[in-house]
C-alpha cells in the first residue's frame, strides 16, 4: 500500500527527506512544476537562506532534471502531456518512492485566488482525491480561506501525513 501526495517537483529537491520515507510513497506532480525546475535552476535569486544551502539545493534541481530528462523518463513523460489529465507511467526516485507526472490543466474555480502553478496542484488533488504536501505557509492559509475541498499537509508534517489515512491507496 502506497501513500499518495500531489506535490511540486522542486519539494523532491529541497526536501530529501521526501526520497527515502519509511514506507511507499507515490508523489503525482503536475509537469508544469518540472518547468519550474528549469526556471529556478537557471534563476540568479538566492532559493535559500545561506550560500551552501543554495549550492546543494541548485545540484539537486539539476540532478532531478538531468534524472527528468534520461530518455525512458522522458518517453514516460512525453506520453502523459499527450491528454489532459493523463498521467505517466510511475517513474521510480528512490527506493520506496515513485513519481507520477500529470499533465494537469490551470482551470476557472480555484484561477481567481491561486497562481496557475497552485490552481494545478489543487485541481489535481481535488480530481484524484489525494492530499497536497507543501512547504507555502501562506498557499495553505489560502486554501483554508477559500474552502478549498483538498487535504493539504505542511511538509514539516511529512511523518504524520504518511500515518494519515486519507493519503493511503
Amino acid at each position: 500500500m502506497s501513500t499518495i501526495f500531489v506535490t511540486e517537483a522542486v519539494m523532491l529537491a529541497i526536501y530529501g527527506q521526501l526520497l527515502t520515507p519509511p514506507r511507499p510513497v507515490e508523489y503525482i506532480i503536475p509537469y508544469t512544476t518540472i518547468l519550474e525546475l528549469y526556471e529556478l535552476s537557471s534563476s540568479d535569486e538566492p532559493l535559500m537562506h545561506t550560500p551552501a544551502d543554495d549550492q546543494h539545493v541548485r545540484t539537486k534541481i539539476n540532478e532531478l532534471i538531468h534524472y527528468f530528462e534520461e530518455p525512458l523518463n522522458k518517453k514516460k513523460i512525453d506520453k502523459a502531456l499527450q491528454t489532459p489529465w493523463a498521467k505517466s507511467p510511475s517513474i521510480p526516485v528512490g527506493e520506496r518512492t515513485v513519481v507520477i507526472v500529470m499533465n494537469a490543466i490551470d482551470h476557472a474555480p480555484y484561477g481567481e485566488l491561486f497562481d496557475p502553478v497552485e490552481t494545478e496542484l489543487l485541481a489535481a488533488a481535488a480530481r484524484l482525491s489525494v492530499p497536497l504536501l507543501t512547504d507555502q505557509y501562506e498557499l495553505i492559509q489560502r486554501m483554508i480561506s477559500a474552502e478549498v475541498p483538498v487535504q493539504v499537509f505542511d511538509i514539516d508534517d511529512f511523518d504524520f501525513a504518511l500515518d494519515d489515512d486519507a493519503a493511503q491507496v
